[in-house]
């Protein structure tokens, strides 16, 4: 048995890893005050003095886990992306991050407030891939007219397919087919 959690930064810790666990094995439908609670070892009156809702609490949660892709720049466009994408693959695979994500963006779809915060951390993870892909266009090494956020989309897309949709395995080189392909449709030619 678990020491209840009293206050302080370890008992808000707690809590904010309590609410990833119920989310990641209950969903949205198990995710109430009282059930973090229970999973935490705090009393709801604990909860309710740091979070005044559910939705609250998840926002906070789902931030504190987040955590961004690497950020390379070996000036090798390629290995970079494939890098970023490895990391990306591994995070689908070994991690809670495909149950949270899916629970999250169901509940994202309903409340207007985990919507925010759903687009903030989507912008966020995305940004390492539009950083590498700027860059490159502004080297000329893609055509000018590339479209960034378009490019990271393809890259990105066939790993969220493969893992949530097809629940396919992803293969160890999956990251560079999938760089090789795109950038073959971006690459400046000239």
């Amino acid at each position: 048995m678990r020491e209840p959690v009293g206050r302080g930064e370890q008992a808000r810790r707690r809590v904010l890893r309590a609410a990833l666990d119920v989310l990641a094995d209950d969903g949205m439908s198990g995710f109430t005050m009282e059930s973090v609670a229970r999973r935490a070892g705090a009393s709801k009156a604990t909860v309710y003095r740091h979070w005044p809702s559910s939705s609250a609490l998840l926002v906070d949660a789902m931030d504190a886990e987040f955590r961004p892709l690497p950020d390379p720049d070996t000036g090798d466009l390629r290995s970079d992306l494939v890098a970023l994408l490895t990391a990306f693959a591994v995070s689908l695979i070994d991690s809670p991050f495909p149950k949270l994500m899916a629970a999250f963006t169901d509940a994202a779809e309903r409340d207007p407030a985990l919507g925010d915060l759903h687009a903030e951390l989507t912008r966020r993870r995305r940004e390492p891939l539009l950083r590498l892909v700027r860059g490159a266009v502004e080297r000329g090494e893609l055509v000018a007219d590339t479209d960034p956020e378009l490019v990271v989309d393809l890259l990105a897309a066939p790993f969220f397919y493969r893992r949530l949709i097809a629940h396919q395995p992803m293969s160890a080189d999956m990251p560079g087919a999938v760089v090789d392909h795109v950038l073959a449709g971006v690459r400046d030619r000239g």
